[in-house]
């Protein structure tokens, strides 16, 4: 069933055409900075994008705008959890793994993210999210959360909204779900929306 409502919402995210994209793009930026305010200080894990997925980079400018130490993940093994390597402004990211995605060099430090902006392909309101299928980010929030408070939120389009995400033991629910439309916390208090 994951798989199946992992091809609708993909479908659904490629069918917006990369215009509408960008514009969504932005405008879930700003629901972002506004839902994770105050940041100054605060280590912030985002990720970069992969085909058409919600571009990050108007939030990363954002951030760092904003005072915040911005990390990207690393993935360093397929049933491990993600590193995290801090990510400056200017910095060159180095593509890595199958899908050569942008990644800071090896150099670059590890850094523990107290929020994390977390990538997806389908979610539903109790947030649940529908990943790639690699379990990363369950690995990675089941372990940051035994450490202690760890913020985590889907970062996603609208479209990829499904009703309901059939939640197996190991799945490890987001926080809040941003998306162009707005920001709603899973247990729906909290929500609210920026003008258009």
């Amino acid at each position: 069933m994951k798989a199946s409502l992992r091809r609708e919402a993909l479908a659904r995210r490629a069918a917006m055409g990369a215009e509408a994209r960008s514009l969504a793009s932005d405008l879930a930026a700003r629901h972002a900075l506004a839902a994770l305010s105050p940041v100054a200080g605060r280590i912030v894990a985002l990720f970069a994008p992969f085909r058409d997925e919600i571009d990050t980079a108007p939030l990363a400018h954002r951030l760092w705008a904003a005072g915040a130490h911005l990390v990207l993940p690393v993935v360093t093994a397929r049933d491990a959890p993600l590193l995290f390597r801090a990510w400056n402004a200017g910095d060159t990211l180095v593509p890595a793994g199958a899908y050569a995605i942008p990644t800071p060099s090896e150099d670059a430090p590890e850094r523990v993210p107290q929020d994390l902006i977390v990538p997806l392909a389908a979610f539903d309101r109790a947030g649940f999210r529908i990943g790639y299928g690699a379990g990363h980010y369950d690995r990675t929030l089941a372990g940051l959360r035994a450490m202690g408070p760890v913020r985590a939120f889907g970062f996603a389009f609208a479209c990829q909204e499904t009703a309901h995400v059939p939640a197996e033991p190991h799945d490890e629910p987001v926080d809040g779900m941003i998306t162009e439309e707005g920001f709603s916390s899973c247990g729906g208090s909290d929500a609210y929306s920026l003008p258009r």
